[in-house]
């Protein structure tokens, strides 16, 4: 069943939505859409389900959050849209794209393929579940707890910012690590479809990651036909942190062409 997710909506203008990645938020988009909502577009940064301020659920698989951000759409924006996906958010745009096609029309994926990925992050949860909230002070100290395991200090801070306070004065995730740690196989999987996306596409992927290489050219085009590939220079996965001037210059050409 799908569910009504929280967002938020700045500038006036086509819309264009944006789905975040594994563990983010549409907080991670605020200054992007800020900068992308002074040339006429209405953008809708999205917290996807499990994540953010958006409704925890059980399940937590493409089609399922598909649904959710169909609902959004018909709901809310009430007309076609530009939809954008960072990462598992670009996996679920592809499934929104393929599974309601009549709602997207441009589709924007940000370094991910629609091949099946091992399962990356069970250091990173294992991290993350080794935090005791009863017994946490501070942000710094759950930032030392991290850093026993994960290294890179740019993944923790981006990690960090799902960290709140309760109403009991208590540190919580905002994202829904019991269910994230459950599904996250799901979120590996691949993205398919009979009825190729028969709409513009456009594909950025990292210099510097791996996420979406040469040889993945030919699925992204059997289910995209209409797909441009671009590779963003100095950038590695977060395209959008590394390099965002030349994101912004590539995504605002692409959503001006007629």
């Amino acid at each position: 069943m799908a569910v009504e997710l929280h967002y938020r909506k700045i500038g006036e203008g086509n819309p264009l939505v944006i789905l975040h990645g594994l563990f983010g938020s549409s907080d991670n988009w605020q200054s992007f859409a800020l900068r992308m909502a002074e040339n006429n577009v209405e953008v809708y940064t999205v917290d996807l389900r499990n994540h953010g301020r958006s409704p925890h659920h059980p399940e937590h698989n493409y089609k399922s959050m598909a649904e959710d951000v169909a609902k959004l759409i018909r709901d809310e924006i009430k007309k076609p849209v530009a939809l954008m996906g960072h990462s598992m958010g670009g996996k679920t745009a592809m499934r929104t794209a393929l599974d309601f096609p009549d709602w997207i029309d441009k589709l924007i994926v940000l370094d991910i393929a629609p091949l099946a990925y091992p399962v990356l992050h069970a250091e990173i949860i294992a991290a993350l579940k080794s935090i005791n909230f009863n017994a946490l002070t501070s942000r710094n100290e759950a930032n030392t707890i991290l850093s026993e395991k994960i290294k890179q200090e740019d993944t923790r801070q981006f990690l960090l910012k799902g960290l709140y306070r309760k109403d009991d004065n208590h540190f919580a995730w905002r994202f829904n690590l019991n269910v994230l740690e459950k599904e996250i196989e799901k979120i590996g999987e691949a993205i398919d479809s009979e009825t190729p996306f028969g709409n513009p596409a456009l594909f950025i992927r990292g210099e510097k990651s791996d996420y979406v290489r040469e040889e993945h050219f030919s699925g992204i085009r059997k289910l995209f036909p209409k797909s441009e590939i671009l590779t963003a220079p100095a950038a590695g996965h977060w395209i959008h942190a590394d390099n965002a001037q030349w994101l912004e210059e590539r995504v605002r050409a692409f959503l001006g062409r007629s």
